[in-house]
């Protein structure tokens, strides 16, 4: 059962607004194209059956009046009536029947094989037994091999009453060619029907795409704004509702921008105000550390603890101060060509990890443009984490891939988790490994600041062997 509730929750997700418009669009396309082609079908139906039984009323009226006269004739002329219907002529595939009634003989004349036993039996005794003249529809059923081809073919069938000879009348007409009409009548409107509701949806999907390119330019400003660019704005359109949108959203992108600049400034100026006690609290600390001699047991612990905690605030006052410049962007990108096993040996060297291996791959020897104090500070802070939280670095891996150069520190230490691993680079983020170890929780945000400068991106993912493998990567453009 608890297998199937992610599926369940993935069925019961609603569409998207683009969709649910074109669904929408589609859904009153089908419906009206359906409903009118239902409606049309209809009414071409009851006219074309009415039009027909109207011909077929009048045209068996006017042979069952020229039977009538014919039989009289031939009663007069002492000749007999069954040549009477011989004058009769009817539709192709239609039928005609005489029933003359002589005391207790009944006479059938017909042009075709017996139709009597073919015809509806509530129209035989209407007109034969009630005497009333009517019609009816009926679909044939011919007891004659001979016409066999005819069954299931729709007929609508006419009875007349002719008390003057006593005798009765019926004309059938073949309903054929209206069906074959209405066939292509019902097929024309189906091919309309999927047409229309194809054109609905092509609309459908034009006005979601309409409707959705305003939400797409909100979502794409958003994105801007998330992404830094404090100054993006929309603009306004002829619309009412979509200017009031725009001026919403700008009015919040101004409250943000105010807001973090606001910080910024904060920080900045709390940065340099620190700094002139922390100098001095520097200098104090320096003195007193080169009298460590003079100083008790006790002391001298709360002497290194107070070395120990005035160095971590001088650092982080540094870290804050280097990050403001950033935010302002009072730094710039200066390139210049540089080998880079031979920059980041010296880099290594200059931080005290000279004994850390460097790998290098043959592609990655030729000089490239690099911004070398960037550098410094990307591969300087990374050596600082491994060391402070990964055991200390045990190597450094240089590659150059696509046109990026790709510089990789690892360690043996417990490692990063995989729910921290995307936020490892926030400011003031410490991973679980690091919480009780010395460090500002700026070191990696330094890293990533330097690398988005650079126009790269950095990242932490799991050494082969246990540890963790932070890596940058940084266009590397060939020098001029």
């Amino acid at each position: 059962m608890l297998t199937r509730l992610p599926r369940l929750r993935l069925l019961r997700r609603k569409p998207g607004l683009r969709a649910q418009v074109t669904l929408f669009f589609l859904l009153t396309g089908l419906v009206v194209s359906m409903s009118l082609s239902i409606i049309t079908y209809a009414v071409a139906r009851n006219y074309l059956l009415n039009q027909r039984q109207s011909t077929a009323r009048s045209q068996a009226f006017a042979n069952a009046a020229l039977v009538q006269t014919r039989v009289r004739d031939l009663q007069d002329r002492g000749l007999s009536r069954a040549r009477a219907i011989d004058s009769i002529t009817t539709e192709r595939d239609g039928f005609a029947l005489l029933v003359l009634t002589e005391g207790n003989t009944v006479s059938r004349f017909s042009n075709r094989p017996p139709l009597e036993s073919t015809l509806p039996a509530e129209l035989l005794n209407n007109v034969g037994v009630q005497r009333v003249s009517g019609s009816q529809q009926f679909t044939l059923r011919s007891p004659s091999p001979k016409f066999a081809s005819l069954d299931g073919d729709p007929y609508v069938a006419v009875g007349i009453a002719v008390p003057g000879i006593s005798a009765t009348y019926y004309e059938a007409f073949s309903l054929a060619g209206i069906q074959r009409t209405l066939r292509v009548i019902a097929t024309s409107l189906i091919i309309a029907s999927v047409v229309t509701t194809a054109a609905a949806a092509g609309l459908g999907i034009w006005n979601s795409r309409r409707l959705m390119r305003p939400l797409s330019r909100v979502a794409d400003a958003a994105g801007e704004l998330a992404s830094g660019a404090l100054d993006v704005r929309m603009e306004r359109e002829n619309d009412e509702d979509l200017d009031r949108l725009a001026d919403s959203f700008n009015a919040m992108a101004d409250a943000v921008q105010t807001r973090i600049e606001r910080e910024a400034r904060f920080a900045s100026d709390v940065s340099h105000e620190l700094r002139s006690p922390i100098t001095a609290l520097s200098a104090a600390v320096d003195m007193l550390d080169a009298r460590r001699d003079e100083f008790p047991g006790r002391t001298g612990q709360a002497l290194d603890v107070v070395v120990t905690q005035v160095r971590r605030f001088d650092r982080m006052v540094l870290d804050l101060l280097e990050l403001s410049r950033i935010d302002a962007g009072a730094t710039e990108v200066n390139l210049e060509p540089l080998r880079p096993e031979d920059t980041i040996r010296r880099i290594a060297q200059r931080y005290g990890y000279q004994d850390v291996p460097i790998e290098i791959t043959p592609h990655a020897t030729e000089p490239v443009s690099l911004d070398k104090l960037r550098l410094e500070r990307i591969v300087g802070n990374l050596l600082d984490n491994a060391k402070h939280h990964g055991g200390g670095p045990t190597g450094i891996a240089i590659d150059r891939i696509d046109g990026e150069l790709r510089i990789a520190v690892e360690d043996t230490g417990p490692g990063v988790s995989d729910d921290e691993k995307l936020r490892i680079f926030e400011r003031f983020a410490r991973g679980t490994a690091a919480r009780h170890r010395v460090g500002t929780g700026l070191g990696l945000a330094l890293v990533a600041e330097h690398t988005a400068a650079l126009g790269g991106h950095a990242w932490v993912e799991d050494r082969a062997g246990g540890g963790a493998r932070f890596v940058v990567t940084i266009p590397a453009g060939v020098p001029r």
